[in-house]
């Protein structure tokens, strides 16, 4: 009886370490900005913060254009969900571009039954919902939680809150410095596959591997070739 009772305890302090060893050591609320250009010219500054609090996890992104750019409104990213051993796992996603309630978009994830349930101007969608899929808010914070170092190759699946895409990246692995926000960062720069021979959108993106890989700096060129970039301008982590 003494034995088996021992043995229980042991089960039960296994599990709770394999719990939250990924989390170990990671912070519990960051704050970000970024500055976005739009082909080399000033377009927007975005302030970001993601906080952890017990085994849930919030991000609330804020989007600001320069500019006439904000006429556009203020785009607003809200993503709320747990924190498990995999990382994090979206619940509920939102967007909203000013104050225009037919932009609004939204997404709920509904894990046991692996549906992705989105509404897009008061029209419902569905689609499958596979193991470690994020959001437009969620995803830059899931590399904290990868294995390190991180895959050759990284294949990230997320929520725009219209539809469900899958990018596939190759990590370069060759890291470089990159100097941001005042401070010199090593950098990894994973870059798209391309694959798909018909892709004309393109999106890399350049992580802190020094700094929990937090995003560091985001470039897309879309299908007119207009090139979008992000970088970080102010960080602070605890």
């Amino acid at each position: 009886m003494v034995y088996m009772i021992r043995a229980l305890i042991l089960v039960g302090l296994i599990f709770s370490f394999s719990g939250t060893s990924l989390a170990a050591g990671l912070p519990k609320r960051i704050q970000a900005e970024y500055s976005v250009t739009k082909d080399g010219m000033a377009f927007a500054d975005v302030r970001e913060t993601f906080v952890v609090t017990g085994n849930t996890y919030k991000v609330e992104s804020e989007t600001k254009g320069i500019g006439v750019y904000a006429l556009l409104g203020v785009r607003k990213l809200v993503s709320t969900g747990k924190v498990t051993r995999t990382g994090l796992k979206p619940i509920h996603f939102e967007l909203h571009q000013g104050k225009n309630p037919k932009k609004a978009l939204f997404a709920d994830f509904d894990w046991p039954k692996n549906t992705l349930r989105m509404q897009v101007k008061g029209e419902s969608r569905e689609a499958p919902l596979t193991a470690g899929t994020q959001d437009l808010a969620s995803f830059a914070y899931q590399f904290m939680y990868l294995p390190k170092p991180l895959a050759k190759d990284v294949i990230v699946k997320l929520t725009t809150g219209k539809k469900l895409n899958t990018y596939e990246y190759r990590n370069d692995e060759a890291s470089s410095m990159l100097n941001v926000a005042g401070k010199s960062y090593k950098a990894v720069h994973l870059a798209p596959k391309n694959t798909d021979k018909n892709q004309v959108e393109t999106k890399e993106l350049w992580l802190a591997a020094d700094q929990h890989y937090l995003l560091l700096r985001f470039l897309m060129v879309d299908e007119h070739g207009a090139r979008l970039e992000q970088t970080l301008t102010k960080l602070h982590v605890e």
